[in-house]
């Protein structure tokens, strides 16, 4: 492969990097595999990130961004809060055919792995996806349109607990996890209700 601007080599090494970590796990991946598949030596790796750990962290964040950057796009022709919350809950990065291959990489990992610092960027990456659910629910709680019994922060982190149940039990290929009995309803929907309840319907202060 040709010489790459530096920028574009890197996102070159984390997509590969993405792949050989789907594929082989992050643990049993070496970088000269990654090295092979990108069609690089190793040496070019080494310029780009200090290590495999580094370059896991790396993808680690930059994943974390794109969900963000994917949530902000499918938002942005939802004006409502209450619809916009409803987006957000059919829009798990878990079972998304963007995110879905790397969230099973992050989880794998850190059951195979017990480092300090791949702990801390996980921690960063699920706190940051924490923090733009809050600050959505709190815009729907002051419009009104989701219960404001609880916190909307502690909402977001039930929301995240879930979305991270739901993505495991769908990458175990466990059937009939996300339907009730007549397969009608959904988990999505069920969740929706629960945290919107009326709020899709008129306002009693518009009535």
């Amino acid at each position: 492969m040709g010489r790459l601007p530096a920028a574009k080599r890197r996102e070159q090494l984390l997509d590969c990097a993405a792949g050989l970590f789907a594929s082989h796990g992050y643990a049993r991946a070496t970088t000269a595999e990654l090295a092979r598949a990108a069609g690089v030596t190793e040496p070019i790796i080494y310029r780009h990130f200090k290590s495999k750990r580094d370059l896991f962290i790396a993808l680690i964040e930059r994943t974390g961004k794109q969900t963000i950057d994917q949530w902000r796009h499918d938002l942005a022709s939802a004006e409502d809060p209450a619809e916009r919350l409803k987006t957000l809950i059919g829009d798990n990065p878990m079972v998304s055919e963007q995110g879905r291959d790397a969230y099973r990489v992050f989880l794998q990992a850190i059951t195979e792995v017990d480092d300090a610092e791949i702990h801390k960027a996980w921690n960063g990456h699920i706190r940051s996806l924490q923090q733009f659910l809050a600050m959505e629910l709190a815009r729907a709680q002051e419009n009104r349109r989701v219960t404001r019994h609880f916190p909307a922060e502690l909402i977001a982190w039930l929301l995240i607990d879930i979305g991270l149940g739901y993505g495991l039990l769908s990458a175990m290929k466990v059937e009939g996890h996300n339907f009730d009995a007549t397969g009608e309803l959904h988990v999505q929907q069920l969740l929706t209700r629960v945290l919107v309840g009326r709020a899709l319907e008129p306002r009693d202060d518009e009535g």
